[in-house]
């Protein structure tokens, strides 16, 4: 949540909330402090209503203001609503946010002023769903929540459940070994056949893999770029969309053996030009449906024995080669692209010419030696 915004003048300061509004205070000649009763559009408002309290101060004709009464503080629903409405987000991220808010949050809080700490605890212990979603609804409720008390339309959070905002793996992710993952690979349709070892040894999410494009390829500096995403939201639409963070947004080193199968791959499965998908649906010419991925990979893990795996194990899969051949955790970081912004900005240095020697070990590791 960032700070909020402030605006002094001679008389009282205007100051923009994380919500986006405009709140007006200000001190009194005695000494107390006052704040608008109501937040404004456009700090051009909020200045507006200072500079005519300042005008009744002058005349002697002020009145302080009367807050709102509870009956008059607008619902949770209402409230978070337009919290989600508000902000930035990623198409497949306010989808999300809408549905654990009609799902969770929205039949079981009233006003904003009567979600009290007890009444959060008891709606998240009675939450009959699986630790992640759990562990998201408290989340937005509790982040919403900050904001209502930066709004000041209540005093404090309610959401003070330790550790509640994050869940805990219900199990832990076996790697795939070189045996399964070159089994898995055999065992898949020769158009998606390149996406099983580039997902694991580049250490790749699906939604990157399937928006790869020639020109995100550099097979002479031995590299693929990763730029963008795929993501399909719950209407079913298609949104290519920018990494998260700055990390994700990243050049990666392509362990060498792979190179003679992204040139197979490239010569006869890849679309044409440079703007041409390396995976691609055939019923639609756009990014491979991650359906249709999962229909073969199930089939081909089957096959390999390991009915366990998900196309995301492939990526963590990525990771623990990586570790196994000596890469710090600044180079994984960088490798993955997967942490958070302040992480971001401490690792994002990590050395082009040491991930192109991760790379190297990485061959050398699926060649035996």
């Amino acid at each position: 949540m960032g700070r909020a915004t402030r605006s002094r003048s001679n008389f009282g300061s205007a100051r923009r909330l994380p919500s986006g509004r405009w709140q007006a205070r200000w001190t009194m000649p005695d000494g107390s402090k006052h704040t608008a009763p109501s937040t404004f559009d456009t700090k051009t408002d909020a200045t507006a209503y200072l500079a005519a309290v300042r005008t009744d101060v002058a005349r002697g004709t002020y009145t302080p203001p009367v807050k709102p009464q509870p009956a008059e503080v607008a619902g949770v629903t209402e409230y978070a609503a337009a919290w989600i409405a508000g902000r930035e987000l990623a198409p497949r991220t306010r989808d999300h946010y809408r549905w654990l808010l009609d799902e969770y949050i929205a039949p079981a809080f009233g006003p904003l002023t009567e979600v009290t700490p007890a009444k959060v605890r008891t709606w998240h212990s009675g939450l009959a769903t699986g630790p992640t979603a759990k562990a998201h609804a408290y989340a937005l409720l509790k982040a919403i929540m900050a904001t209502a008390v930066e709004d000041e339309v209540i005093e404090a959070n309610p959401c003070r459940i330790r550790g509640a905002s994050k869940a805990k793996r219900s199990r832990d992710i076996r790697p795939a070994t070189l045996d399964e993952l070159t089994a898995i690979t055999k065992a898949m349709p020769a158009r998606m056949r390149l996406l099983v070892p580039l997902s694991a040894w580049c250490a790749l999410r699906f939604g990157e893999c399937t928006e790869l494009r020639r020109k995100d390829l550099d097979l002479k500096a031995g590299v693929v770029r990763i730029r963008r995403g795929v993501i399909r939201t719950t209407d079913g639409e298609r949104h290519v969309t920018d990494p998260k963070t700055a990390a994700g947004k990243r050049t990666v080193a392509i362990p060498p053996h792979l190179i003679p199968a992204i040139r197979a791959h490239l010569r006869d499965h890849t679309q044409i030009g440079s703007e041409g998908l390396l995976f691609w649906g055939p019923r639609t010419g756009a990014q491979l449906p991650h359906s249709s991925l999962l229909w073969q990979f199930n089939q081909a893990k089957h096959k390999a024995g390991r009915d366990d795996l998900s196309p995301h194990a492939l990526r963590h899969t990525g990771a623990v080669l990586a570790a196994q051949s000596g890469a710090t955790v600044a180079e994984l970081m960088a490798r993955l692209g997967h942490t958070t912004a302040e992480m971001a900005m401490r690792y994002q240095h990590a050395s082009e010419e040491r991930d192109l020697v991760i790379a190297r070990r990485l061959s050398e590791l699926a060649a035996g030696n």
